[in-house]
């Protein structure tokens, strides 16, 4: 039996893959994983893994798009839309619970009328689509709006307690009185851990790594206690995986955490690695107090009070996770101006 159908058969931790080709949905779906999460960035990997597929997509959308934008955003939801239909027999056979694959639109234009249009686009594709917004003020005002109507949500680029607690609680505001949308708060550990580490390495910081290598998992326990303790209702997601530890170290939590299937998943779930609950062994005290002294921006995360709303979308890890999308969004961008361009000169290369 592989790793993650054991955690499945001795803990409450659940797999979720990561930025998946249909083929890697099905091997990680033999293996356990009940959700899937895809970022902007998944074009450009599309275009990596399959060209062909992106190149018909392009070629489609082009023909009815005269804005390169609007194909991206079109191309996208297709292309999510076929792993979603990979999850469907989970998702109905769960009755939807499970099975969820998540969609994340333009990283440049992240207005709450923008996030929600292209949220009505990506439902079109499946029921099992899950809209993933940031929790920023703009993604804020968009998740209280879908969540009125019922719509499945995850609440993403979460590394302050503050960004958990304000998004929970406006959760809870709009769908008073409603009945409650399946939502999932992504902490987002690995992204954490990486901003830190740069951070740790362009200031000379004089720390251990050994007290290091704590930080986003220390976060991420903080976070979940904080939404356990006051029955938010929401599903906790650990996500953005540097390291198998990312995952390894969140078994035991009542949790889902998503990390990429071609490489970190295959390896670990071949691996002997014993099954373990260390989620509930505390972090030293003396760990948190070297993070909370040398890291300014752990300590923004660690307090409930440590940062506010008008903070959330140029807090360092949230700019650092935006980065990476806006990277992908534009090389998938730049490639289908390209093809317009090249279908223009009669479909050669220009």
């Amino acid at each position: 039996m592989g790793y993650f159908k054991r955690v499945a058969e001795l803990t409450p931790t659940r797999l979720w893959i990561n930025n998946v080709t249909a083929e890697q949905a099905r091997r990680g779906i033999k293996a356990g994983a009940v959700g899937c999460t895809q970022n902007p960035s998944y074009v450009s990997k599309m275009l990596q893994f399959d060209g062909s597929l992106c190149q018909r997509l392009f070629d489609k959308w082009i023909e009815i798009e005269d804005d390169d934008n609007e194909v991206l955003i079109q191309v996208q939801a297709e292309l999510v839309g076929l792993i979603a239909k990979e999850f469907l027999p989970l998702y109905e056979e769960s009755c939807g619970k499970l099975g969820y694959v998540t969609i994340q639109g333009d990283p440049f234009n992240e207005t709450t009328e923008s996030i929600m249009r292209q949220a009505e686009i990506a439902r079109q594709y499946g029921p099992n689509i899950m809209i993933k917004i940031p929790v920023v003020p703009e993604g804020i005002k968009a998740i209280s709006a879908l969540a009125g109507e019922g719509i499945p949500l995850c609440l993403t680029e979460v590394f302050a307690l503050r960004q958990a607690i304000d998004i929970c609680e406006a959760l809870l505001d709009a769908t008073e009185g409603k009945v409650k949308p399946v939502a999932y708060l992504a902490h987002i550990a690995g992204i954490y851990d990486e901003y830190l580490g740069n951070y740790v390495k362009e200031n000379n910081i004089d720390i251990l790594p050994d007290v290091l290598w704590h930080a986003g998992i220390a976060s991420a326990k903080k976070v979940y206690a904080v939404v356990k303790e006051r029955r938010y209702p929401v599903e906790f997601l650990g996500g953005g995986a540097r390291g198998t530890h990312h995952f390894t170290e969140m078994v035991g939590a009542e949790a889902s955490v998503t990390i990429n299937w071609a490489g970190m998943g295959e390896t670990l779930d071949a691996s002997d690695t014993l099954v373990i609950q260390r989620f509930f062994m505390p972090t030293p005290h003396t760990v948190i107090d070297q993070l909370l002294d040398k890291l300014p921006d752990f300590r923004k995360g660690y307090f409930e009070n440590g940062i506010t709303p008008d903070e959330f979308e140029s807090f360092g890890p949230v700019a650092l996770f935006r980065n990476t999308f806006e990277k992908g969004w534009k090389e998938a961008r730049d490639a289908i101006s390209k093809r317009r361009a090249e279908l223009k000169n009669g479909g050669k290369s220009c």
